[in-house]
């Protein structure tokens, strides 16, 4: 069987054609993202005509975040400089073109709180303005710009959530021995109280979603009493727990309330596939509907006002992603584009959800995708994709790595290790302080189960990964040389020790928790060097690819500066590819293309695959 044609660097790591659409409230104009002089803007369009013109005018990373403010006139984003991750608020008239930054403070993190049609005007947002450590909450008024703090943070607060009334009403704080704690107040003059303690063990498979109408309950995802997150409603005066959706083996990954009840409509779990469970009866003809237009997995991007219509987005493993509208009065249904149209000239992979046993009994679940053109049976050439987090998890979907290793004639093994998310806290928990330990072993648990099935060419298999993955690209090359033939390291740690010393400062009420997760850097000092690729740099065999953003605020440039200069100072086959402009990962596309044509040249030496020149 011939091998499918090179798919084009630039259609898979370049810029989408359209993507992200939101509706205005009024439901008049349809917004996306799309390119404008080569950087990703914010266009609109009448719904139903094409008038489509851009409204923003980025010039640099383009934008990614965006919504609409409910008088349907303005579009509201974030955006930073060089990855600094420093997220500033801006406003752009969709009529008038004139952009205002609403928050243009230097070494400031915005973020969103709530923002909701009863209040159009308002925006509950955090800063951390009065100190880099602490986000405070504050009212926003849009259409003067004007700021008010209206809860200021001990400094373990991390974060906040704001009532009906867009009174912020709950609080999510650290607590020291690495859990965390719900507090609430009856009023904004009232005091804080604890509602809900979550232990170190149920911290990550745990946290707050929204009031109930009333104020008088609380939404929440709590695994207490539980291996897995539960979708529970709590009351404020009696702590009484009403358990709305449960699995037994996997979290709660999704929820959409009711902008109207602020009840839940639709719960979300993530299992080999994402599924639904609809909890509101009104709309589950509506969501059987959806569901009728596209066999990939959906959600619902965006809605109206009055949640007449829906903007739907199916992801597939081996499609682009497709948007449709959905209109709930009349059941019409409308397809509005894809994200990289010019995927659908070639043939796309498929991704199969595999599952081993680990070598300590542990069930591991992931995913593998091949060539198009792979016979059954056949040794293949294997890049071992390690996600980052590592509290995240690789799912089911298009996924443009997975697509590109497998069009280059690899096959593409994600794997969701223990301390991955969405299996229950026991396996989550599973990773803790097993860093460089179990949490590789399953890793090359992975490798090993692709030999013994016959999909792996045990003599040439990669590791590959950014942020954790490329800690773990990195321990793949220092702790376990003779399983990989190469490895590609995309801002990754080096040395524990100087990571969890140098994490941003608004981290700070994180780090009980990732203390007792990763290790102290004082306390643990032996064992974290010891669990350092830093630490065993003179075990490298093998090539190494590493590339790292200048400005990364998460892994400091440093991260990757010492392990190179050790590798050049004994000698050691790599390449290093520093980009100035960017922060934790890549986010211009010449930067993207660099960095991916790099790497594909790096593979195809060392496993033997395909290269586009």
């Amino acid at each position: 069987m011939a091998s499918p044609p090179l798919i084009p660097r630039e259609i898979l790591f370049g810029n989408p054609t359209r993507a992200s659409p939101l509706i205005a409230p009024g439901g008049t104009l349809l917004a996306y993202l799309a390119p404008k002089d080569g950087v990703l803007n914010v266009w609109v369009r009448t719904f139903g005509k094409d008038d489509d013109r851009p409204v923003t005018d980025d010039r640099d990373r383009g934008i990614r975040n965006y919504f609409w403010s409910y008088d349907n006139r303005q579009i509201l984003y974030i955006q930073d400089v060089g990855g600094d991750e420093n997220w500033r608020l801006n406003a752009t008239d969709v009529v008038t073109g004139q952009n205002r930054e609403l928050t243009p403070f230097d070494g400031v993190q915005v973020q969103l709180v709530e923002y909701i049609k009863e209040y159009p005007n308002t925006f509950i947002i955090a800063m951390n303005k009065e100190n880099t450590s602490a986000h405070d909450a504050y009212r926003l008024e849009l259409d003067s710009g004007e700021l008010t703090m209206v809860a200021r943070n001990p400094g373990n607060v991390i974060g906040w959530v704001a009532d009906s009334d867009l009174n912020v009403r709950g609080a999510q704080a650290a607590a020291a021995d690495g859990g965390f704690e719900f507090l609430v107040r009856d009023t904004p003059e009232a005091p804080w109280r604890s509602l809900i303690k979550w232990s170190t063990d149920d911290g990550l498979s745990s946290s707050p979603l929204s009031f109930t109408k009333d104020g008088k309950a609380i939404h929440a995802i709590d695994s207490r009493g539980s291996n897995t997150g539960r979708l529970v409603k709590i009351e404020i005066d009696t702590g009484i727990v009403h358990v709305l959706a449960a699995d037994p083996e996997h979290d709660v990954t999704g929820v959409r309330i009711n902008q109207d009840t602020w009840e839940v409509d639709m719960v979300g779990i993530t299992r080999a596939r994402h599924e639904w469970a609809v909890l509101n009866r009104d709309v589950m003809a509506d969501v059987e509907a959806v569901r009728s237009l596209n066999d990939g997995d959906f959600s619902i991007y965006d809605n109206t006002a009055d949640d007449d219509v829906w903007l739907v987005g199916f992801n597939q493993d081996n499609a682009p992603v497709s948007y449709y509208a959905y209109r709930r009065s009349t059941k019409e249904k409308e397809f509005l584009f894809y994200n990289r149209p010019a995927l659908a000239e070639y043939t796309l992979a498929t991704m199969q959800p595999v599952s081993f046993e680990s070598r300590d009994g542990l069930t591991i679940h992931g995913y593998l995708t091949t060539p198009p053109d792979a016979q059954t049976g056949r040794r293949l050439p294997v890049v071992l994709n390690v996600h980052g987090g590592p509290w995240f998890r690789d799912t089911w979907g298009y996924d443009p790595e997975a697509q590109w290793f497998a069009n280059r004639g690899y096959a593409c093994l994600q794997v969701n290790f223990r301390g991955s998310t969405g299996y229950g806290k026991r396996f989550l928990n599973a990773g803790d302080r097993e860093w460089g330990g179990k949490m590789h072993n399953d890793l090359v648990d992975a490798v090993n189960w692709a030999i013994e099935t016959g999909v792996a060419d045990k003599d040439r298999i990669a590791i590959y990964g950014g942020s954790y993955g490329g800690y773990a690209a990195l321990v793949g090359a220092t702790f376990t040389p003779d399983t990989f033939r190469c490895a590609v390291d995309i801002v990754g740690v080096s040395n524990l020790i100087t990571f969890i010393k140098s994490v941003p400062p608004y981290w700070s009420a994180f780090l009980d928790d990732l203390h007792r997760r990763v290790g102290h850097p004082e306390k643990d000092a032996e064992f974290l060097r010891d669990r350092s690729p830093l630490s065993y740099v003179d075990k490298i065999r093998i090539p190494m690819l590493i590339a790292q953003g200048a400005n990364d605020p998460r892994v400091k440039q440093a991260e990757s500066e010492q392990i190179v200069a050790a590798m050049r100072e004994k000698g050691i086959d790599h390449e290093y590819l520093l980009f100035e402009d960017e922060g934790h990962g890549f986010a211009k596309p010449e930067n993207n293309l660099k960095f991916y044509a790099a790497a594909e040249r790096f593979l195809a030496k060392h496993l033997g695959g395909r290269y586009q020149e």
